[in-house]
């Protein structure tokens, strides 16, 4: 982890990175990386979800600017694993019900398409690229394994806000609007830990 990531600038941090690098292309999608992230927030916030399924949503392709590997492309052969990336990223600074649902949102695809064959009909083509490097669909060895996760329903919530960030059209605040609830998420898990 960089040194110069604490409780107290992990926000800043995070702004930045939507600031700087929003902009780029989304797998293939008609939507930036920051409109795909603000567009789930947004939707989460309009349908009155609790504040940590919509920071989770606003954060859960941050994996994306964080990984090494760089951003998936619908010309890979091997998977990137940005939800690792960003799990790791923000692990000391959320809850588990945040990164939980940042490090699962793949599996989550793998898990209704297993579970849900007509949630299938929902990913687009970068998506459904996406899911065969993943590991297709999930065999019931790994839905049963999947289904123990206590933040189970949080994750499927945030897959379905995943799904549904990808509007060309859709008008959303910008980062700075979600800022305050992160910052409050942060501050509650730091109380948590004392």
């Amino acid at each position: 982890m960089r040194a110069d990531l604490n409780h107290d600038t992990i926000v800043a941090f995070l702004a930045d990175i939507f600031d700087r690098r929003g902009g780029e292309e989304y797998l293939g999608e008609p939507v930036t990386m920051a409109e795909h992230m603000l567009q789930g927030a947004t939707i989460a916030e309009k349908n009155g979800l609790p504040e940590d399924i919509i920071v989770a949503a606003l954060l859960h392709d941050i994996g994306h600017f964080t990984s090494e590997f760089g951003t998936f492309t619908m010309d890979d052969t091997e998977d990137r694993f940005h939800e690792d990336a960003g799990a790791e990223v923000l692990a000391p600074f959320f809850p588990t019900a945040i990164t939980d649902c940042v490090l699962y949102h793949v599996a989550a695809k793998r898990y209704l398409c297993a579970t849900k064959p007509e949630y299938f009909k929902r990913l687009s083509e970068a998506s459904i690229h996406s899911l065969k490097l993943q590991g297709g669909p999930m065999s019931p060895e790994e839905v049963a394994e999947f289904r123990k996760n206590p933040n189970l329903e949080r994750i499927i919530q945030v897959r379905y806000l995943d799904e549904a960030g990808k509007h060309a059209d859709m008008e959303t605040p910008g980062f700075a609007h979600f800022a305050p609830m992160v910052q409050r998420i942060v501050d509650r898990h730091r109380a948590g830990m004392r």
